[in-house]
């Protein structure tokens, strides 16, 4: 069922989604060569609880971590460990929860380790811009084909593949909530949106094929090919005029 959230609801939406965006800023802050993703975790759990906040993925289905690391290959679900250090050209994907007052807020960025190659910058900026793309399609009255097609058009204009197994997905009470949010799809189609819808619209993006596969921890999701991918998510809520992103604060 998809949930409308009232203004109080919004409220505590956009704490939970500042938190969530402050805290990738945080991480970024030390994202650099020879940082373990176990390192960026910990500063992600400090960070979320400082603010009198949960880590919305921590033992969320079993997951052991605050965060997503997802380096290189790795799409999204990536665990972070002591054993995983990043090296200079690395990229890597941060994907991030805050629970607080009742409410999630849920965000992901990718980052470039140190100096990075001009293909992978590239694929970074794709991926970040695809997500705006589809944002210009997120208001009352649209249909959510028409955020997956503006998404999937400018990443495969740009020679990029969308992955089709993970999706993007409601968010409030729940982590997870209806609708689901493909990043692929047809304009015209499927839920029509309304104001106080929130959503979480996180392409996925690959440099090669948009296969994928699930490694033996069962939570990392690779690209089939071993191609490199980014991932770039906002939490968003629907309003009669422009969309309002309640995850992004300042990057750096």
């Amino acid at each position: 069922m998809i949930t409308i959230k009232s203004r109080s609801e919004i409220e505590k939406m956009r704490v939970a989604g500042k938190i969530t965006g402050l805290a990738l800023v945080e991480i970024s802050k030390h994202i650099k060569p020879g940082v373990s993703t176990a390192e960026l975790d910990k500063i992600a759990f400090d960070f979320i609880k400082r603010q009198g906040a949960v880590p919305s993925f921590l033992n969320y289905n079993g997951y052991p971590a605050s965060i997503c690391a997802s380096l290189n290959d790795a799409v999204v679900h990536g665990i972070p460990s002591k054993d995983i250090v990043l090296k200079e050209g690395d990229i890597i994907s941060i994907d991030v929860g805050a629970y607080k007052d009742g409410y999630h807020g849920d965000a992901a960025r990718t980052y470039g380790v140190g100096k990075i190659s001009a293909e992978a910058q590239r694929l970074i900026d794709v991926t970040k811009q695809s997500f705006f793309e589809g944002l210009k399609f997120a208001s009352h009255g649209a249909k959510l084909g028409d955020i997956s097609a503006a998404i999937q058009e400018y990443a495969e204009n740009n020679g990029y593949s969308v992955v089709r197994d993970l999706v993007g997905h409601g968010i409030g009470k729940e982590m997870h909530e209806d609708p689901s949010v493909p990043n692929y799809g047809r304009k015209g189609k499927g839920v029509k949106l309304a104001s106080g819808m929130t959503l979480a619209i996180e392409p996925m993006i690959n440099a090669g094929e948009y296969d994928v596969e699930v490694l033996d921890d069962d939570w990392t999701v690779v690209t089939a090919d071993g191609s490199l991918s980014a991932h770039y998510e906002n939490t968003v809520l629907i309003t009669r005029d422009k969309a309002e992103i309640l995850t992004l604060y300042d990057e750096v």
